[in-house]
């Protein structure tokens, strides 16, 4: 059950010291692949850097990272396990989310890391990560609707909760392509909390021309130029504090380290040859909401229909209670193909269960007319092979979920695929 409140990670962490700094990241959209660049960024630059971000990919501790690997299962769960004791102990009743939060800082603690850069879970204000008091810098991202249950029904709502991040005196970067309703709940939010000074982001950072090699992963949607963006803003300020330097490093010194940064699971190219007999890559993408789906339907029309007519396959599945349509909306074409799967159990994360895959293949009927369907319940491989058969070199996708994205990327790793290490940057 998720219950937000600060009472509870407050009572796991009060014998905990956190002697790190910190850059804290909220929104909606974007943050993961943030707290990626930064976090790459600042080791990069010789800081032992920590990095917390969720939901984990494939196993329960690759969501905490030190030095961009993973930590080991054995230092993720003697700290996890001394959390879920004490919660018992003292009758916390900490959430799952709280025990990560905890066992993540007090990880970074006892690894001595100089920076975490830290993403919130859910909203804000009430979230775990919270606790941050002080940190060097804080970002928000793209903010669109989602968890509204939790967060509110408006744009200005779920706004007013991300922007809790805010701190007196800390300066914070803001997507300035936020629709204009968020970003003047986060402006009255930062003058009610004296935070800032806030800088509004929007323009892209000069990048590498396309015939060099880092020309050629510099990325091509807007939404992601703005997500470098903030990135690097963050980081040369960060580092700036942290080293008392008198004026910021300049982001083209670090730009090279963010550009070879790519987030496993957003718009990854990547081949499933050890999976599924094919040899053309296969776009891996965890769009999981309106924006998100609008933004992969956005590069898959540019990039996998050329023509603008082409037909593309999909391996989809999606959490219960999502909104089919402002999911599928964006990605459906007349012609398309769907394979529906269902993901599996995920660890940690009990009350996460997948949506049936006769009710998103229903959904996916009533909007496009389909090429070919298929419905394989959780038989993910299955899927992927079925998807395989009816794309043949064709385009295909797998989206609508990033736990369906952890079980693909499982999948290649048991089969040896270092998958946090081949992400492909897509074009």
């Amino acid at each position: 059950m998720i219950e937000l409140g600060l009472e509870r990670i407050t009572r796991l962490l009060k014998h905990t010291p956190l002697p790190w700094k910190a850059v804290h990241v909220a929104g909606t959209n974007g943050k993961g692949s943030i707290c990626a660049a930064i976090s790459a960024m600042l080791h990069a630059q010789g800081v032992r850097c920590g990095r917390f971000t969720s939901p984990h990919l494939i196993d329960q501790w690759d969501c905490i990272t030190i030095n961009e690997r993973p930590v080991s299962e054995s230092l993720f769960r003697d700290a996890h396990s001394g959390f879920v004791s004490l919660s018992k102990k003292e009758d916390i009743r900490a959430s799952e989310f709280e025990l990560l939060t905890a066992t993540a800082f007090e990880v970074f603690t006892k690894e001595k890391v100089e920076v975490a850069v830290v993403e919130t879970g859910m909203g804000g204000r009430l979230d775990a990560t919270n606790v941050l008091e002080k940190p060097l810098v804080t970002v928000i991202s793209k903010i669109g609707l989602d968890h509204q249950a939790f967060l509110g029904d408006t744009l200005a709502k779920i706004a007013g909760e991300k922007a809790g991040i805010l701190k007196p005196g800390i300066p914070c970067f803001v997507d300035a392509t936020n629709d204009e309703e968020a970003l003047r709940t986060i402006r009255k939010t930062a003058e009610s909390v004296a935070a800032g000074p806030l800088t509004f982001i929007d323009t892209p950072p000069p990048l590498p021309q396309s015939n060099s090699s880092l020309g050629q992963a510099a990325p091509k949607q807007p939404h992601q130029r703005t997500n470098l963006s903030l990135a690097l803003a963050a980081t040369s300020l960060a580092l700036q504090t942290l080293h008392s330097l008198p004026t910021p490093p300049p982001p083209a010194s670090l730009l090279p380290t963010a550009l070879r940064t790519h987030l496993p699971g957003r718009l990854q190219l990547l081949s499933l040859a050890p999976l599924i007999s094919r040899t053309s890559p296969v776009l891996l993408d965890g769009a999981h909401n309106a924006d998100s789906a609008t933004v992969l339907g956005a590069h898959v029309n540019t990039h996998l229909r050329p023509t603008g007519t082409g037909h593309v396959t999909y391996v989809l599945a999606m959490s219960a209670g999502k909104d089919c349509a402002a999911i599928l909306g964006p990605l459906l074409r007349d012609g398309d193909s769907v394979v529906a799967v269902e993901f599996g159990p995920v660890e940690g994360m009990p009350w996460v269960r997948a949506m049936g895959a006769g009710e998103l293949l229903n959904a996916a009927r009533g909007m496009v007319r389909l090429e070919a369907e298929r419905e394989v319940g959780r038989d993910v491989l299955g899927g992927l092979r079925a998807a395989g058969e009816i794309a043949g070199e064709g385009p295909l996708v797998v989206a609508g979920s990033l736990y369906l994205v952890g079980d693909v990327l499982r999948l290649l790793r048991d089969r040896g695929v270092d998958v946090y290490g081949s992400g492909v940057q897509s074009e």
